[in-house]
């Protein structure tokens, strides 16, 4: 009984699997018909309208532009003079077009004087795809300068229609698996189907989790702004006298860090020489004026009991 069971889930998973490329092109299919079907004209009309293949692949090209999945994302730096400001005037736009602020960080900037210190704002808001454009101009719109702008898109469409289909086969395979356990009569073939079963809800869960994903992510568009306040812009007069005394200044303090630099270097390279080459020179020098000496006593004393 064991073997036959087995051999019809094998033959089973083979002809789902083999049926899911087939689903997918009925998506596909499914998703183009009602375009088809716009494009006919009405039979009780007595006077039917001439439509060219060039407006019924406009048509479909629109219909299916409708049904695309593509996750918008912008990531925009700005300057203003207030930046909590901007901030509220930001998340008052992202409700207005349907959207919400999902993180909002300060950090303050530091400066020696407490009055000068500014804060510096990110703001993550999602607003849905269709208001992305114009949610996203807007906010261009309080800044006044723009260092920094990055918008992109990816294009999930197939990957969807991919989960759809598979999806689909799991689910019609689980069916399967529970015909399958009704009729199994050993405990051994209802625990394998059920392990099989378990198998399938989980990549099933997997799928459908995978989906939801990528809905929410086309549905719902990124826009990251950060806010910054402008830096003060330091001009520096490049003639006068003061300037002129200014540079000799520099030049003397780098003349003289220069020279001690020098004699530093040249202090900690003398050190191994030294060390290496004139100590030992020293001590065979000294020993052999030593050994000449004694030499000279020794013969100086030989001489003088000789007289």
């Amino acid at each position: 009984m064991k073997a036959p069971l087995i051999l019809l889930l094998v033959v089973l998973m083979f002809s789902i699997s083999c049926s899911s490329e087939g689903d997918r092109a009925s998506n596909i299919a499914q998703s183009a018909q009602p375009v088809q079907e716009s494009a006919k004209p009405e039979s009780s009309n007595p006077h039917p309208q001439k439509i060219s293949l060039t407006e019924i692949d406009k048509a479909k090209s629109t219909a299916e532009a409708a049904d695309r999945k593509i996750i918008r994302n912008a990531d925009i730096t700005m300057e203003a003079a207030s930046t909590t400001e901007v901030q509220y005037r930001v998340t008052e736009i992202a409700e207005a077009h349907g959207g919400f602020v999902i993180t909002s960080e300060a950090k303050q900037r530091e400066n020696l004087e407490p009055t000068k210190r500014t804060l510096d704002i990110k703001l993550v808001a999602r607003v849905p795809s269709s208001e992305f454009g114009s949610a996203l101009e807007e906010i261009k719109k309080l800044a006044g300068n723009i260092p920094e702008a990055r918008i992109t898109s990816e294009d999930v469409t197939e990957d969807f229609i991919d989960l759809e289909a598979r999806i689909k086969t799991q689910k019609a395979l689980e069916l399967q698996f529970l015909e399958i356990m009704k009729q199994a009569t050993k405990v051994a073939d209802a625990l394998e189907v059920q392990r099989q079963l378990a198998e399938v809800r989980t990549d099933i869960e997997k799928l459908e989790g995978r989906r939801r994903f990528l809905e929410n992510r086309s549905s719902l568009s990124t826009i990251t702004v950060n806010i910054t306040t402008p830096k003060p812009i330091v001009v520096v007069s490049t003639t006068g006298f003061g300037r002129s005394v200014r540079d000799a200044v520099s030049e003397s303090i780098d003349v003289g860090s220069a020279i001690v630099l020098f004699f530093v270097r040249f202090a900690i390279m003398m050190i191994p020489i030294g060390v290496l080459v004139l100590l030992p020179c020293t001590l065979l020098l000294r020993y052999f004026i030593r050994r000449a000496k004694r030499m000279r006593l020794a013969e100086a004393l030989s001489v003088a009991p000789a007289k």
